[in-house]
């Protein structure tokens, strides 16, 4: 994209209306690994222990205290879909039924919305998968599986199988206007244009169920911002090609973005040094040109000063263009103790959870960070009353 059309989009950025602000929740996606590393061993695992949604005590704290309006909430998609049955309709359904829980106490009992997403390893499931890899962090296990939609791995679930997950899920929500639906974690190592089929499978699907909730739509390469227009050679092609060609009956849909500040953009690095104005200045072009919108559901980091002013840059900017309409900080979760969610060099500085303690007893990144940076960022004017629709169709 030619700076001077950069330029001339930026020129004309209008003053945004934030409409959803939050915070990821990640537990339920943990509990996939065994310590002897052997794979699959860790499967279904057991609730409350190996793995969880939310605490409904923090839930409260977000809502009550912070005014937040909405939740992220992660699922692993192989504990969802029975590994005897594989991806497709059938559910676990002891497990849906907990993290039904958990999506009703948000969205009913607290009035806030929830975005679910499913997790799996790099976008990856098998119909009856020999091997799984391990979500939780750190992983004894390596990424292992087959990708979704590869017509040439005969182990490979199918787009077919995708579509009828999602036309399932779907279906069970879709009397919850609070509810929106994310389709895939960060897909990444495959073809753009098979994350974009994959993409549009779940989109008819999901309206096929009579569902007429948000969709949040992610690009392929972990749904990098920064690298939104730009190829990664061969099939990984830019998002930019495919991701505007999706078709949604109901226009009610935004893109779905990560995007971390560090020296890699992976969210792994105690220091943050990629600012939004300049990494996210071609997206932000190429919404506008497309006259589409986007939410920034992964974003984060320490509590070094560069990662305070840039996260605070980051939330103004998203503020101040109003192609960006919500987010979710990364990450919050009953899980995580002492451990941190991201961008610490694999220190324990604690995570968003409210009550998080680092390691040696300090304060967490709720006190030092969560509360510093984020909590004056959250709009006194998000939604919270009506169905979530972004776009007129």
């Amino acid at each position: 994209m030619k700076v001077a059309t950069i330029l001339s989009a930026l020129a004309s950025v209008a003053s945004a209306k934030i409409l959803f602000a939050g915070v990821a929740e990640s537990s339920g996606e943990f509990g996939l690994w065994s310590p002897d590393a052997t794979p699959g061993t860790g499967l279904p695992g057991t609730f409350g222990k190996d793995y969880s949604f939310i605490d409904e005590k923090t839930v409260d704290i977000f809502v009550d205290e912070h005014k937040v309006n909405l939740f992220r909430v992660a699922f692993a998609l192989e504990r969802m879909c029975p590994l005897e049955t594989g991806l497709g309709a059938t559910f676990d359904e002891e497990h849906f039924g907990h993290y039904k829980d958990a999506i009703d106490y948000i969205t009913v009992t607290k009035g806030a919305s929830l975005c679910l997403t499913p997790f799996s390893p790099v976008n990856r499931r098998h119909p009856r998968p020999p091997q799984l890899h391990a979500l939780q962090r750190p992983s004894q296990q390596p990424m292992t599986g087959s990708v979704i939609g590869n017509t040439t791995d005969t182990t490979a679930a199918t787009t077919e199988q995708f579509a009828e997950f999602w036309a399932e899920l779907a279906g069970r929500f879709k009397d919850n206007e609070r509810v929106m639906f994310g389709i895939m974690n960060e897909p990444h190592d495959m073809p753009t244009k098979l994350v974009f089929d994959n993409n549009q499978a779940a989109v008819d699907a999901i309206r096929g169920a009579g569902a007429t909730n948000l969709i949040l739509v992610p690009g392929g390469q972990w749904s990098g911002g920064h690298s939104w227009t730009e190829s990664w050679g061969g099939d990984l092609l830019p998002n930019s090609d495919f991701m505007h060609k999706i078709e949604d009956p109901e226009n009610n849909f935004v893109l779905d973005v990560h995007e971390y500040l560090d020296e890699d953009y992976s969210g792994t690095h105690s220091e943050c040094v990629n600012g939004y104005p300049e990494h996210l200045a071609e997206l932000t072009a190429w919404l506008k040109e497309n006259d589409l919108k986007a939410m920034i559901t992964e974003f984060g980091g320490s509590n070094t000063t560069a990662c305070e002013t840039l996260l605070d840059e980051a939330l103004g900017y998203m503020e101040d263009n109003d192609v960006f309409v919500g987010w979710t900080a990364w990450a919050a979760g009953p899980f995580w103790g002492p451990n941190s969610a991201c961008c610490t060099d694999q220190r324990q500085l604690g995570s968003l959870e409210p009550g998080s303690t680092a390691a040696d007893g300090s304060p967490g990144l709720y006190e030092t960070l969560w509360k510093k940076v984020f909590v004056p960022r959250i709009p006194e004017t998000l939604q919270w009353e009506g169905p979530v629709v972004i776009n007129e169709a």
